[in-house]
């Protein structure tokens, strides 16, 4: 049975690219006879908010979408990542990184160039080479920092792994292109990567439907599947609406948000009329 999933960030309200790919989540599950879930994932304490959760709700129900029950909130289920965490620290395979953003530029700009990934600048791997008494007295003394993946000690025990995308076909994972990924916080336990990878698994996801934007996320996603024994779904990765100026739309674009348009009088067949939804 196909299981999908939506799985929005209560940092603001839904615009209609959330629409859209809710919307597309939903037709795959349904087409299929299958199940629709909705996950809030809130483990950014510093922009969740209640109230656009309660937001998220009630526009998905306006939109006519139905979900299974309960919804799962990641905020809710740190044991599970703090598991998964420690099953990668058994293995050896994390270590971690006192650096702030500020000296991870500045070593990088000293060096005079480094290799580029997804996300930017590859970390330079500075915290790597601390041995585990002095990273260890640094946590003690209450340092702030993040766990990393030795990534590259992480694919030698991994071996060779790919993944289905239902529109690309067989794709060979490549996780080496994020470099030493972060996985968790001093303060947040968990990290995108991480959660959602442990939550497609516990919910029984078996097609992850998500905008073209997160497609490489996917390379790293593969990796941790292999070390924590997690299943593998299938995955499917759609268009990004766009404006007119051709930048995605983002929760910034308050007109566009389905509160608004919803309050301006429209309706949700005006809304998927507007993101051309065939339905």
């Amino acid at each position: 049975m196909v299981r999908t999933r939506f799985a929005p960030s209560p940092t603001g309200l839904l615009h209609i690219g959330h629409a859209y790919s809710a919307l597309f989540s939903e037709r795959a599950a349904r087409e299929a006879d299958g199940s629709f879930l909705l996950r809030i994932e809130d483990i950014d304490p510093a922009r969740c908010r209640p109230n656009f959760e309660a937001a998220i709700l009630e526009d998905l129900a306006w939109l006519g979408l139905k979900w299974l029950r309960p919804v799962r909130r990641q905020s809710d289920n740190y044991a599970d990542y703090e598991r998964a965490l420690d099953k990668l620290d058994d293995k050896g395979l994390l270590y971690p990184c006192f650096c702030t953003r500020k000296e991870i530029r500045a070593e990088i700009e000293a060096a005079g160039h480094a290799p580029h990934g997804p996300d930017g600048p590859l970390y330079p791997g500075t915290c790597r080479a601390l041995s585990k008494s002095a990273a260890m007295l640094r946590i003690i003394k209450g340092e702030a920092y993040a766990y990393r993946l030795k990534t590259d000690e992480a694919i030698a025990e991994a071996g060779p792994l790919t993944w289905h995308d239902r529109d690309r076909g067989e794709i060979e994972a490549t996780p080496e292109i994020f470099g030493d990924v972060v996985l968790a916080r001093k303060d947040v336990r968990t990290s995108y990567h991480l959660s959602v990878t442990v939550d497609d698994h516990l919910q029984e996801v078996t097609l992850v439907t998500r905008g073209e934007d997160l497609a490489e996320a996917t390379h790293v996603h593969r990796l941790l599947q292999a070390l924590l024994e997690l299943d593998t779904p299938e995955y499917q990765h759609h268009r990004l609406l766009t404006g007119d100026d051709g930048k995605r739309f983002a929760k910034r674009d308050k007109a566009l948000t389905l509160q608004a348009l919803r309050e301006a009088g429209k309706t949700p067949e005006d809304v998927k009329a507007m993101i051309g939804w065939p339905d």
